[in-house]
């Protein structure tokens, strides 16, 4: 199975910090993990691999959002952003970050479960 293009598969996690050399440091001596920096549209982004396979990104928290701790996300890959965001709605779930699209990468949101439990979804252009 193809994480990235199998709607419903949770295919991403990311860590949002204020402090990502720090993260790298703690994150590659707990787990052994290879980062590198890529420079992306929203600035430095962290790639964390285990072997030659990505797992995770690293980055810092966007200076012009809401003020919260550190934290991880899960993103799960979707057919089509707007569809699954206009189900989540009509399901009692709430549309936290409208969709984006993140070049290169492919489009995005951020929504919520009727119990509160944060989620990202993707679909992605490529993997």
């Amino acid at each position: 199975m193809d994480v990235y293009k199998t709607h419903g598969a949770f295919s991403w996690s990311e860590l949002v910090t204020t402090d990502t050399r720090a993260a790298r440091d703690f994150y590659s001596k707990l787990f052994g993990w290879t980062v590198s920096t890529e420079q992306m549209p929203m600035g430095e982004y962290n790639v964390a691999k285990v072997g030659d396979t990505a797992v995770a990104g690293i980055m810092t928290m966007p200076p012009d959002g809401p003020p919260m701790p550190p934290h991880w996300g899960s993103y799960v890959t979707v057919d089509d952003v707007d569809k699954t965001l206009k189900t989540c709605t009509a399901l009692g779930g709430k549309v936290l970050m409208p969709p984006m699209d993140v070049e290169g990468v492919g489009r995005m949101a951020v929504i919520q479960d009727p119990q509160g439990a944060v989620l990202s979804v993707m679909a992605y252009t490529t993997p």
